[in-house]
């Protein structure tokens, strides 16, 4: 551990249900921050506005209420560091993405949506069936790396819709050490030239999460496993823009498995088992998602179980205060392999114990 104080983050996007997996990550990030005696953030990343669900983020917030897990800053809490909604930190993102194409590291990109589905058509093989916007294709594109300046002011000031992405480096290797996994590498070659500005001045995940964590001073950034692909995208972008050195510590959590691959709310349904901390109807098909606390669990043993999927602390121990985890929560004993299904039969009982192991807490 550096001199450096501990700020962690959690960074739901309000479209939906809290997953377990959010809540796993959530109860990993606050166990660390209080073992070490730091801040618990939460940030609202709602940049993808056509993904927006009404009540969803009050919905977040009062899952973590009820699963005694609340952060220091939010919404909610306020904080230092805010605003805590990535909408409402639009103008910032600006700077930084046109800082990226000034030194020759991302670049404007013209294509029309037509455009990119005549270029997945075109590149499109055996070998390769979803073609991406990469280095391979990027110089057959309408972009300012084939455009001449004339013509990319004169479509800039136009209104010509455009997006900045990332210009990916050629057979380069992208390595970060990951507190769970340890060195990871990548080749930079296998990955496309992400967007990082959209047509409507929104960042997306990737450039909002770097200038994010660096302006609210993010320590250590814990995620789930999915997000591993895109990691070379977010190194980068911390060397470009700040430093790589000034780069948080990261973890990938494992994903939390169903009986058949990544646990979906499909498998609550079908096995009588929640996959959300609370009941979730959708606003828009006003489908109803059962929780956890309506199912009559305590919070107290919800959040046990999610410790020990993915946690142990060395020792046959399988119940614990929430003291207790954070007196004993280290990384290193988190597992880099995902955790057996918490559906999974033992003994004539769930993986996780029965309903009764779940009320002895």
């Amino acid at each position: 551990m550096s001199d450096k104080k501990v700020r962690v983050r959690f960074a739901p996007s309000p479209t939906g249900g809290l997953h377990l997996g959010g809540v796993r990550t959530v109860l990993y990030n606050y166990l660390f921050a209080k073992k070490h005696g730091g801040d618990f953030i939460v940030r609202i990343e709602d940049t993808d506005q056509t993904r927006f669900v009404p009540g969803a983020e009050d919905y977040i917030f009062e899952c973590l209420k009820w699963a005694g897990l609340e952060p220091d800053e939010s919404v909610q809490h306020g904080g230092n560091y805010g605003p805590y909604r990535q909408s409402e930190r639009k103008e910032l993102y600006r700077n930084y993405a046109d800082q990226l194409v000034a030194e020759g590291h991302a670049y404007y990109a013209f294509d029309t949506p037509e455009e990119l589905d005549q270029m997945r058509q075109q590149y499109k093989t055996d070998e390769n069936p979803a073609p991406q916007y990469d280095q391979k294709v990027r110089m057959q594109m309408r972009n300012s790396l084939t455009l001449d300046g004339d013509t990319v002011h004169e479509l800039m000031h136009s209104d010509t819709p455009y997006v900045i992405r990332i210009k990916m480096p050629e057979n380069e290797t992208v390595s970060f050490n990951d507190m769970i996994r340890g060195e990871v590498s990548f080749n930079t070659s296998v990955v496309d030239d992400k967007v990082l500005l959209k047509a409507d001045g929104m960042p997306t995940y990737h450039l909002a999460v770097v200038v994010d964590d660096h302006l609210m001073e993010i320590s250590h950034a814990f995620r789930g496993e999915e997000w591993l692909p895109s990691a070379p995208v977010h190194v980068l972008l911390w060397k470009y823009l700040f430093g790589e050195d000034k780069m948080p510590q990261w973890a990938h959590f494992p994903l939390i498995l169903g009986p058949n691959g990544k646990l979906s709310k499909r498998d609550g349904a079908k096995y009588g088992f929640p996959v959300f901390a609370m009941n979730w109807k959708d606003p828009k098909s006003d489908e109803l998602t059962e929780g956890f606390k309506e199912k009559g669990f305590l919070p107290e043993a919800f959040i046990n179980l999610l410790a020990v999927l993915g946690w142990n602390d060395g020792t046959e121990q399988e119940l614990f205060s929430i003291e207790e985890m954070i007196d004993k929560f280290s990384m290193d004993r988190v597992h880099s392999a995902a955790p057996n299904s918490i559906m999974k039969k033992r003994n004539g009982s769930t993986r996780s114990g029965s309903k009764n192991w779940m009320h002895r807490l």
